[in-house]
């Protein structure tokens, strides 16, 4: 093995920094089982292999407060969304793991060795998670979700992916404004484990301490110089200003516009269903008919409802059906029509009921209870292709700020799925009955959803997964290309067993080393629950 020391300014200003080797730096000696024989220095590390498809390492970048996690969590829903299995790696949920009773700020105190040592195993684990989730358990992208605030950190991260043979992207979230960094402290913050017992001010001070401890080391990306050959989007003041460097492909490509598009100030989106339809009334699917009386009735009701909420510059979009369109007309207010909203393409099944489908195509009928994600219409559209087919939309609800979107059943249920985070499994058996809105308040982590009945009788269009269907290979044999479910479990559960694993191996790998370069005693299980007390 060969070490390099190096000089590097600290944000242009300041002083001098360098990096030496010594038994402290013990995080790039327990990584040896991850590493090849040599140590290049880190802004030279390679942000992965050149193949088109392999895994990519998300890495999140930045102080706490920062809105790291918030990111992770709404990047995630969205790329299990459009079907890119991701998962996040939450390095906090390790460390809580790992120490059972956080004490103060003490614990993250650079001078604190012994604190230092159960972090640094702590990222360890979770890198080690990230390998078996990108190598074995189908994963495509891994969020790694920790403030890497150093570049030895951001190096010993990428040579894990050099040597594992995927891609990195970095993420930053760079804030500036205390009153950003305050609100978000007192919202998500305080109410996370570490300050289940104490009361909000003695919180707030405690981790703003935290804070000034990662301040004294944070070394930002620098894509001018240092980090010129990473792939990076720096997030500026809530998205008030972005940087963006050597994105490598596609799926970085969707992460930025994704990125670009989010917005945090508050709103509400309303969805819901078109009037009951002449079609509703006979059961059938798809066409173009208008509304019914008792749909007539609703669009009247909606009018008053959104009079009631009183908000200021509402925007509403429908579908180019009738049904939708004469829902809005109701309002008496300017909406937009969407050709990306309209229902599910049924195909050779148009404006059939499900009896006469049952009757006329019986293999049709059973492949799409075997799995109805999937499952294409003859000369139609699968809800998989309705996803691809909403992005804009979403992108474009990411963006606004109040809306109201008057659309299908089908086409609620897989904006609902992207809101509430749900799986393509449980997507085209979401309840969006006829009559009803929901009102979604994005919150900090999440979405809170509120259903609201217009108290107007409609018909019930909802069908029940059916107990006894059998999954099959068939539907997706009618597919050109099998796209794998996206991730059922976003966020990485911990398991200290891996923890355990990967310490007793990083010592075993280290006690091979030259003498000049053997790092402390690794700290076993029993030290990790004393490691916080000061």
């Amino acid at each position: 093995m060969h070490f390099v020391s190096l000089c590097f300014p600290f944000a242009g200003r300041g002083p001098t920094w360098g990096w030496h080797p010594s038994p402290g730096n013990v995080l790039l000696l327990l990584l040896l089982p991850f590493l090849g024989s040599e140590v290049h220095a880190p802004g030279q590390a390679a942000c992965g292999p050149q193949l088109t498809n392999s895994p990519t390492v998300i890495v999140m970048v930045g102080l706490p407060a920062r809105g790291k996690t918030y990111i992770s969590k709404k990047l995630t829903r969205y790329l299990n969304w459009i079907g890119v299995p991701t998962k996040v790696f939450n390095v906090g949920e390790y460390r809580r793991e790992a120490v059972k009773h956080y004490s103060s700020y003490d614990f993250f105190r650079p001078d604190n060795e012994e604190a230092m040592k159960v972090r640094k195993q702590c990222a360890l684990a979770a890198l080690r998670d990230v390998k078996v989730y990108l190598s074995e358990e189908g994963g495509q992208i891994a969020v790694f979700d920790a403030t890497n605030t150093t570049r030895e950190r951001r190096s010993m991260i990428l040579h894990f992916a050099k040597e594992n043979g995927f891609k990195v992207f970095f993420i930053e979230s760079v804030c500036n404004d205390p009153t950003v960094v305050a609100t978000n402290i007192m919202e998500v913050k305080l109410s996370s484990p570490d300050y289940k017992d104490c009361n909000s001010n003695d919180a707030m001070e405690d981790f703003m301490k935290r804070i000034s401890c990662y301040q004294s080391s944070y070394q930002p990306l620098d894509p001018d110089d240092y980090d010129r050959e990473l792939s990076l989007i720096k997030v500026i003041d809530v998205g008030r200003r972005y940087l963006v460097n050597r994105v490598q492909d596609h799926i970085q490509s969707r992460i930025v516009y994704y990125l670009m598009n989010i917005h945090v100030q508050p709103r509400t989106i309303y969805l819901c269903r078109h009037g009951e339809s002449e079609s509703n009334l006979k059961g059938r699917i798809g066409g173009d008919s208008g509304l019914s009386i008792r749909g007539k009735k609703f669009s009247i009701a909606l009018k008053h409802f959104v009079q009631e909420q009183n908000l200021k510059d509402l925007k509403v979009w429908t579908s180019q059906l009738k049904r939708t369109i004469q829902t809005a007309e109701a309002l008496d207010m300017p909406y937009e029509q969407w050709k990306a909203l309209n229902e599910i393409d049924a195909g050779v099944c148009e404006e059939m009921t499900y009896d006469e489908i049952k009757e006329k195509y019986p293999e049709e009928f059973i492949l799409r209870d075997q799995d109805k994600y999937y499952y294409r219409y003859p000369s139609g559209e699968s809800y998989q292709d309705l996803v691809q087919r909403l992005e804009p939309v979403i992108m474009e609800l990411e963006r606004q700020e109040n809306v109201l979107v008057i659309c299908h059943q089908a086409v609620m249920r897989c904006l609902l799925a992207y809101f509430l985070d749900k799986s393509a499994e449980e997507m085209p058996y979401l309840k969006c009955p006829l009559h009803t809105v929901l009102k979604l308040t994005p919150v900090a982590y999440g979405c809170r959803v509120e259903s609201i009945s217009l108290n107007v009788e409609a018909v019930n269009t909802h069908r029940d997964r059916p107990e006894d269907a059998k999954k099959g290979p068939n539907t997706l044999m009618r597919r050109n290309s099998v796209t794998p479910l996206a991730s059922p479990e976003p966020t990485k559960k911990p398991r200290i067993n891996s923890f355990e694993e990967h310490v007793a191996a990083a010592a075993a790998a280290s006690a091979a080393l030259p003498t000049i370069c053997m790092p402390p005693e690794v700290p076993t299980q029993p030290l990790l629950g004393k490691a916080c007390l000061t």
